[in-house]
């Protein structure tokens, strides 16, 4: 993945990027944007620590992603598009902390940056018996049935981690590391048309964190 997210990091290019906008911002007296991206970095950083809690609600962990797409729009306002579709139903189960936002970065930097047209990312959510899954799709540049074959075995491996396959492993590590191996993730693409990664987790009440 772009930008080496790893288990629980915050992208140092993301970082660099957003303080070098806000700056920006600053100088041409834009306020109003300046005001809404310094919030938005603030509760990204809040929900990125957590109280360092490993687990989270899924509210928070919305928060996160929102609150990281709320930037990256700053940069790609003229391609990225972006819908949250998850169900306040859905807030209180529990997730492990920073599952999705590198899922949402490598879609930003493999699909809809690489396409270089406009496209949109939609992170949505469903529940099947005991089971949260969470999908984040974006109609980029997707991938061919030779490259997507070589990313599911490249997942199964422990060889040949380079590139967008860094955070997609660290994700799925983790999820394996603290549920077993019935659950992690799967991956879905096609050329020009998109990408789709689903999280699978075990549906389970977060009781520390799903006020917050």
């Amino acid at each position: 993945q772009q930008g080496g997210a790893g288990e629980g990091a915050v992208p140092a290019h993301f970082l660099y990027n957003t303080l070098d906008n806000i700056i920006w911002l600053a100088e041409s007296k834009k306020t109003d944007e300046g005001v809404m991206m310094v919030s938005s970095l603030s509760t990204f950083f809040r929900t990125s620590l957590s109280k360092g809690r490993e687990f989270v609600s899924v509210k928070e962990e919305t928060e996160h992603i929102r609150s990281y797409l709320e930037i990256q729009q700053f940069r790609y306002r003229d391609i990225l598009d972006y819908e949250i579709a998850i169900p306040e139903e859905y807030y209180g189960y529990e997730v492990i902390k920073l599952t999705l936002q590198p899922l949402v970065e490598n879609a930003i930097f493999h699909g809809i940056e690489a396409k270089n047209e406009e496209g949109i990312i939609i992170v949505e959510s469903s529940v099947e018996g005991e089971i949260l899954n969470i999908t984040v799709s974006d109609d980029g540049l997707g991938m061919s049935e030779e490259r997507l074959d070589c990313l599911r075995k490249s997942l199964k491996s422990d060889e040949n981690r380079t590139g967008r396959t860094i955070g997609i492993f660290n994700v799925l590590n983790r999820i394996r590391i603290y549920f077993g191996q019935e659950y992690g993730l799967t991956v879905d693409s096609m050329e020009v048309i998109g990408t789709t990664i689903t999280i699978r987790l075990p549906l389970q009440r977060d009781l520390e964190g799903a006020e917050a």
